[in-house]
């Protein structure tokens, strides 16, 4: 591991024993250290310059220069396949987003926001007497596991978000900046 990268380590053991303490130790670490531990770990790791999601494959890439950072398996909403219309469908979006919002006492270890729904989308839904939508995540798994950890696994869980496991969506914060492009693709 180079010099580099071992700086990032003390951020990332501070980062876990806070988020193992609570969401608000968390915040209060992210916040009081954003410019002497986030942006320092940042300029140590290799940041994404976009994100693609595979939904058939069932993979999650970040990218750099158009070569692959990380992959990681991913699970879908509970009705995979098409493109989200409507709120309560079930479905991950498809289509071009960016990451916009980080959110560290989610319901879920962690999440980022996905900008769906786009203009685009609103005007569908309104246009067939629906609701768009909102809330789709990449996020880890629900703080409160209501089901056998090997559930969440195997099967295509959310209901329309993005879901990894928890040390994947940690790596997946610190690799990606914020507004970073997401591509989600059938």
């Amino acid at each position: 591991m180079g010099s580099k990268c071992l700086r990032t380590l003390p951020f990332l053991a501070a980062f876990a024993a806070c988020l193992l303490a609570g969401p608000a130790a968390a915040d209060a670490l992210v916040a009081a250290q954003r410019v002497s531990i986030v942006q320092p770990a940042a300029e140590s790791l290799p940041l994404a310059d976009r994100v693609v999601v595979r939904k058939g494959e069932r993979k999650l890439q970040l990218l750099r220069y158009g070569n692959v950072l990380r992959e990681y398996k991913i699970a879908l909403g509970l009705n995979p396949t098409g493109h989200k219309e409507r709120s309560g469908d079930f479905r991950t979006p498809e289509g071009s987003y960016n990451l916009t919002r980080r959110n560290p006492r989610s319901d879920f270890f962690l999440s980022i926001q996905v900008s769906y729904p786009s203009a685009a989308d609103v005007r569908n839904a309104r246009r067939n007497g629906w609701q768009a939508g909102g809330a789709i995540m990449i996020h880890g798994l629900p703080n409160e596991l209501k089901r056998t950890p090997e559930y969440y696994e195997r099967t295509d869980w959310t209901d329309g978000c993005i879901a990894v496991t928890n040390a994947e969506m940690l790596e997946i914060w610190l690799l990606t900046p914020d507004n970073v492009p997401i591509d989600i693709l059938p």
